[in-house]
C-alpha cells in the first residue's frame, strides 16, 4: 500500500492486488490514512452504480476521517482504472482481492455499498449499505441492454442473453462480463454475517443515489451514513 492523506482531502495511491494469472495487478487506492486505530475499508458500487455514486462514497469517507476514522477504498482489477481485463475476472477472485485489501490495510471494519457487499470479508465488522443481490444486478444491467437495442432497431430477449453470458460471457452497458462471473452472479447473495450491520435506504433517507441518471451526491445522505458508522465506532462526526 502506497497513500497518505493530509487536511480534509483525500490521498490517491496504489495498491497490489492478486491478479488472475498469478502476477500483482497494481490498482488505485483512495484513502484518508493517519494511521488511526479505526480503519475502514470501503468498498464501493459497481458498474453504473459505481460511476453514480463515486462522489457519494468519497464524501462518507471525507466525514468518517473528520471524525478520527481512517478509511480505504481500493479499485478491484478490471474496474476504472485498472489495466487488468474485466472479462477475466471471478466473483470469487475479487472476494480473494477485497481480503488481501483488508490485510493490507489493516482494516478493523468494512463498508460495502451496493453490489460490493457480495465480496465482504465476513469475518470483519461493518456495515452493508443497500446491499444487492448478484442477479438483482445482473437484471438491471440486462434491462439496459436490451432497451439499447431496442433503440437502434434490434429485439433481444433476457433469457437469450442470459444463456449466451452463461456460455461465452456477455457485454453490458459497456461492461464486458466473463461467463465465470456471469454464473457466479447469476447464484451471488450478500452474505449475512453476524458482524456486519445491513443499513437499508430506508435508514439514511431519501431515494439511493444510484437511481439517478447521472453521477450525484447527496450531503444529507453522506451524513447521515457517515453518522451512523461513527457512532457504532463510538466517535462523533
Amino acid at each position: 500500500m502506497n497513500s497518505a492523506a493530509s487536511g480534509h482531502g483525500p490521498a490517491t495511491g496504489s495498491w497490489q492486488a492478486p491478479a488472475v494469472t498469478g502476477a500483482a495487478s497494481e490498482e488505485l487506492l483512495v484513502s484518508f490514512n493517519q494511521d488511526r486505530s479505526t480503519r475502514v475499508l470501503v468498498l464501493p458500487a459497481w458498474f453504473d452504480e459505481a460511476n453514480r455514486m463515486r462522489r457519494f462514497t468519497i464524501e462518507v469517507m471525507r466525514r468518517l476521517h473528520l471524525a478520527e476514522i481512517d478509511c480505504f477504498a481500493p479499485d478491484l482489477p478490471g474496474c476504472n482504472e485498472s489495466l487488468a481485463p474485466l472479462d477475466q475476472q471471478t466473483l470469487a477472485h475479487w472476494r480473494h482481492c477485497a481480503a488481501t485489501a483488508a490485510n493490507d490495510v489493516a482494516a478493523t471494519h468494512v463498508l460495502a455499498v451496493r453490489a460490493g457487499a457480495l465480496i465482504a470479508p465476513p469475518a470483519l465488522p461493518g456495515w452493508q449499505y443497500a446491499p444487492r443481490s448478484g442477479e438483482k444486478l445482473l437484471r438491471t444491467m440486462i434491462r439496459a441492454r436490451i432497451l439499447a437495442s431496442r433503440e437502434a432497431g434490434l429485439e433481444e430477449n433476457r433469457a437469450d442473453l442470459l444463456e449466451q453470458g452463461r456460455r461465452d460471457g456477455l457485454t453490458l452497458a459497456g461492461w464486458s462480463l466473463g461467463a465465470t462471473m456471469l454464473n457466479e452472479l447469476e447464484a451471488a447473495d450478500a452474505t449475512a454475517s453476524e458482524h456486519q450491520s445491513v443499513i437499508e435506504q430506508s435508514e439514511i433517507g431519501g431515494p439511493g443515489l444510484w437511481l439517478r441518471a447521472e453521477p450525484d451526491e447527496d450531503a444529507a445522505q453522506a451524513d447521515t451514513l457517515a453518522h451512523f458508522i461513527a457512532s457504532e465506532c463510538g466517535n462523533t462526526v
